[in-house]
């Protein structure tokens, strides 16, 4: 039987013990502290001679323990033995050991019922039935095969891989149904992209879709030092989309900077994403990609989603200063905003009521400890690790979907007996010069409010393509009356622009084509062309004919670009 709160392990310098969960926070009597891990009797189970392992894996229902060590040849150049071994756990017998050369992706993936096992082979993909690693069940074979992922949960079982692209042809991620490889029209959905140099693939927990961050290495363009990242959508009914990562309200504006952080709701219909340059965008998006609610702009670099799917943590953790929004995300109503000073661990206790927060070494070998809050805010119990010790893993103990029910949302703070710390807030840099002034309160940002995304009733439907092209070509009219009229009166103060123009808008995003993407170029080149030209018409100078009819082809040319951008 399920205890009422799950049990904290913490692992450091003092050694391992378990805590019990709230609300008492009390040492476990049931486990002792123990600085060596023992199993429940007290006793050893298998001891390996394996000196030179530096990774190990437990099967998703610990009957295989993987170990994988650096893989080495013989001085003469013959081959190495191989490097890679799978035990069984209740017999402490090798199952099978392979040659695996890189430590990336070293370990077999297992269904969580351990049904089937896979790992990456060259250009292949072995699959295992059963646990059994004598006999390759399937195979599934693509040139180049770089990654894979199996899908969670039951049959039938299904699975993403990734091809990286290479003499011009693009990258792609296709999904199969195990174990249904074979044939022109096998794969369940395909999606091709350009600017790949790795991808990170993201299952939904009903294994209905997948999220894909593509990712360069270098921005070539210079503007992002983390290099260039998009975000796709591929559906196992063969939908696919890019996720338009814009600005809002502003919405033609694509919002520049990098993905920092995707994750599914539990509920598989919608998944949030952090994105853009500090101060960062956070949008929950739906199945169809299209924005449900955008959070604005803040401090903030991942996501976090309580198990149940009901509440939403936004928080700025690593270079940021470790603060937190918590939303309830059925109603997009803000519950609190502690903050969680030097975080380096995050995570959602199983009940899906209580958050755990730790700075571990080595990431930070100073002001180790871990803290436990309510979602309201509060902090229920704190544990600060002695000056001369560390704090090196905390972890709740893991529980089965369903053992906690969901609980009604509170936003009245619960009482707490730990005393509240109020953070401390850096003061602003003053030159001497400035100090006996008065502060002017100035921002290197705007900050940008939540909004709610969603069509209300009564009110507009999201534009489609043919009104945002209406849209944009009135807001071309609209900029260019502006510039005629500062052309008319230059010691006039010119008004504000609008927020985007076709130039604008165009600039600040890539179709993914490099074709398309090469005409847009050409076309921005002769539209720069033709201002300089009405820029010398109207200092005076006389043009040649040639130069005239090009002037008169910037309608056409405008037309055509704001085509290209809507992909018409």
């Amino acid at each position: 039987m399920a205890p009422s709160t799950p049990l904290l392990t913490v692992r450091g310098s003092e050694g391992l013990y378990m805590v019990n969960g709230p609300p008492h926070f009390t040492e476990s009597t049931l486990f002792s502290r123990i600085n060596v891990i023992n199993v429940t009797n007290k006793g050893l189970l298998h001891s390996f001679d394996l000196p030179k392992a530096v990774c190990l894996e437990f099967s998703p229902k610990n009957t295989v323990l993987a170990t994988w060590q650096p893989y080495t040849t013989s001085k003469d150049g013959t081959a190495g033995i191989p490097n890679l071994q799978l035990y069984d756990v209740k017999t402490g017998t090798c199952l099978k050991s392979f040659i695996q050369k890189k430590m990336q992706n070293w370990c077999p993936s297992w269904s969580e019922d351990e049904t089937i096992c896979a790992r990456n082979v060259n250009n292949e993909v072995h699959f295992f039935e059963n646990n059994n690693f004598n006999t390759i069940a399937n195979k599934l074979h693509l040139q180049k095969i770089n990654d894979f992922v199996l899908s969670p949960g039951p049959q039938p079982y299904k699975v993403a891989v990734y091809v990286p692209g290479s003499k011009g042809a693009p990258s792609f991620v296709r999904l199969y149904q195990y174990p249904n490889f074979d044939g022109p029209h096998a794969a369940l959905a395909n999606k091709s992209f350009f600017k790949a140099d790795k991808v990170t693939m993201l299952w939904n927990k009903k294994a209905t879709a997948v999220l894909v961050i593509a990712s360069t290495d270098v921005d070539k363009t210079g503007a992002s030092y983390y290099g260039e990242q998009t975000l796709h959508y591929i559906a196992a009914n063969g939908e696919s989309a890019v996720v338009q990562l814009r600005e809002y309200p502003s919405h033609l504006l694509q919002k520049n900077g990098p993905i920092y952080d995707v994750v599914w709701n539990s509920s598989s219909t919608e998944f949030c994403a952090v994105y853009g340059f500090m101060p960062a965008k956070a949008t929950i998006f739906n199945l169809k990609c299209d924005p449900v609610f955008d959070f604005g702009t803040g401090p903030r670099n991942a996501a976090y989603y309580s198990p149940h799917g009901h509440i939403l943590v936004l928080a700025g953790f690593g270079n940021l200063r470790g603060q937190m929004e918590v939303w309830d995300v059925k109603n997009y109503k803000l519950i609190s905003k502690p903050v969680a000073s030097d975080s380096t661990y995050f995570a959602w206790c199983p009940d899906g009521e209580h958050i755990l927060t730790a700075t571990c070494a080595p990431r930070l070998r100073v002001n180790n400890g871990y803290k436990i809050w309510h979602y309201t805010g509060s902090v229920l119990h704190k544990y600060d690790v002695p000056s001369n010790g560390e704090l090196w893993q905390v972890s709740w103990q893991p529980f089965l979907d369903g053992i906690f029910p969901v609980k009604t949302i509170t936003y009245q703070a619960v009482p707490s007996d730990v005393p509240s710390e109020e953070p401390k807030v850096a003061t602003a840099y003053r030159p001497p010069a400035l100090r006996n002034k008065p502060i002017t309160n100035s921002k290197l940002h705007e900050e940008e409010p939540p909004q709610n995304m969603k069509p209300q009733a009564g009110n507009d439907k999201p534009l489609s393509k043919t009104a945002l092209k209406n849209q944009r070509k009135h807001e071309a009219k609209k900029a260019a009356k502006q510039e005629a009229r500062n052309e008319k009166s230059p010691d006039l103060a010119p008004t504000p622009a609008p927020q985007s123009t076709p130039r604008n808008t165009i600039s600040r995003s890539t179709s993914g084509d490099p074709e398309i993407d090469k005409k847009i170029k050409n076309l921005k080149k002769k539209l720069k062309a033709i201002e300089q030209l009405k820029e010398q018409a109207a200092a005076g100078k006389q043009l040649e004919k040639n130069q005239l009819e090009k002037i008169q082809k910037e309608k056409a040319l405008l037309q055509e670009l704001e085509d290209l951008e809507l992909g018409i």
